[in-house]
Formats: C-alpha cells, sequence, structure tokens
C-alpha cells in the first residue's frame, strides 16, 4: 500500500503520519528525511543535494525525485509506504508517475487533510517555547499554568520568528499556490478522499483508518 499525506502546514499530517506507520507498518518518506539520508550515506544524488543545500539554493526536482525513487526501491518499502511533503507541486507530481510507473508500483490513496484558513493560523502562531528550557506550550491547546511562563522552569514563555503571523500567512500563501493544485490533480485520477482535519486526532485517525481499510478490502 502506497499512501501520501497532503494538506496545508498546521493540518496535523505529522501527527497522522506517526499513526499510520505505526498500525499499518509503512516505511515513512518525507522529503527531508530522505534529503538528509542521502547526504550522510554520500549517494551521487546526496552529493548533489549537499551542494545546493550548502548554497542555501532548493535542491532541483530532478535531485530530489531521483531520491525519491532510490527510497521506494529500498526493501523496507515493499510492505507499503507513506508519502509525507512530496510532492508539492504538480510538476513533481508528474514525475512521482513516472517513477512508479518504471518501479512497477502505483499511488493506492492520497488523504487529503482539509483544515480551514483560520484553524491554521491559530495552531501555527499559537505555539510558544521556553527560553531557559526549550519546553513547548501553544496558548490554546496546551497552555501554561501561569501565561507566559513556563510549568517547568519558570522561564520566559516566546514566539518563535517561524510561528509569527507574517512567516505563517507566507507558508500557506505558497502552499496555496505550489501544492493546493495537487488536490484538483488527484481528484481527476479517483485517489483524493479528504478528511476533516478541523476534528480531534482520534477523530480523524478514525476516518483515515476508515479509508484505507476499505481499500485493502
Amino acid at each position: 500500500m502506497l499512501i501520501m499525506l497532503l494538506g496545508p502546514p498546521g493540518a496535523g499530517k505529522g501527527t497522522q503520519a506517526e499513526f499510520l506507520v505505526k498500525n499499518y507498518n509503512l516505511a515513512y518518506i518525507s522529503t527531508g528525511e530522505i534529503l538528509r539520508s542521502a547526504v550522510k550515506k554520500g549517494t551521487p544524488l546526496g552529493l548533489k543535494a549537499k551542494q545546493y543545500m550548502e548554497e542555501g539554493q532548493l535542491v532541483p526536482d530532478d535531485v530530489v525525485v531521483g531520491i525519491v525513487k532510490e527510497r521506494l526501491a529500498d526493501p523496507d518499502c515493499r510492505q507499503g509506504a507513506l508519502l509525507d511533503g512530496f510532492p508539492r507541486t504538480v510538476a513533481q507530481a508528474q514525475s512521482l508517475d513516472q517513477v512508479l510507473n518504471d518501479l512497477g508500483c502505483k499511488l493506492d490513496a492520497v488523504i487529503h487533510m482539509a483544515v480551514e484558513e483560520e484553524e491554521l493560523i491559530a495552531r501555527l502562531t499559537g505555539r510558544r517555547v521556553c527560553r531557559d528550557c526549550g519546553a513547548t506550550y501553544h496558548i490554546k491547546f496546551n497552555p501554561p499554568k501561569v501565561r507566559n511562563v513556563c510549568d517547568q522552569c519558570g522561564g520566559e514563555l516566546s514566539q518563535r520568528e517561524d510561528d509569527s503571523l507574517a512567516t505563517v500567512t507566507e507558508r500557506l500563501a505558497v502552499y496555496k499556490k505550489q501544492t493546493e493544485p495537487l488536490i484538483d490533480y488527484y481528484r481527476q485520477q479517483n485517489l483524493l478522499h479528504t478528511i476533516d482535519g478541523n476534528q480531534d486526532i482520534d477523530a480523524i485517525a478514525a476516518q483515515i483508518s476508515a479509508v484505507l481499510d476499505k481499500l485493502s478490502q
């Protein structure tokens, strides 16, 4: 079973990925993870990726796709795999189609986690981190006992620059422009399964399980 998770930043893909990997015995494939692994192993494509990364440039699609292809060919993917964070564009999706064709396998389902933008902003901008011990909180979902004070060490809580409203708004705009077109791309292939990501974690997991269990029958 080859599954893809699709959704904007803050949709909760990481949480559901952990559930899916554990309960369905899937190899976890994320762009960041496989790039770091290829660089560490010193593969030809990994060395290419390292050059771009060290120069602060985006790794070209052909290099990323090549590394994804190598990862999908690994033995642990034979029982199934979960793609998270790839593809990000329609061009990458088309390249992935070719890769899967070359490997003689296919994508079974694209799980689209839909969350309203207002909720995404609340989730992404609500994180607070202790300046002293690094403990993480969320003003809505996991607030400290005393506002802006760490429960563990009494240190001051602050918002990271990555979690600022301006940065979050930009990340969501990039997703909408580059990645959201994948929704229609996979809908046209009858692979898309949209899940209401505004629910609690267990309810989302149950909906995803229902989709996958039906596919495996």
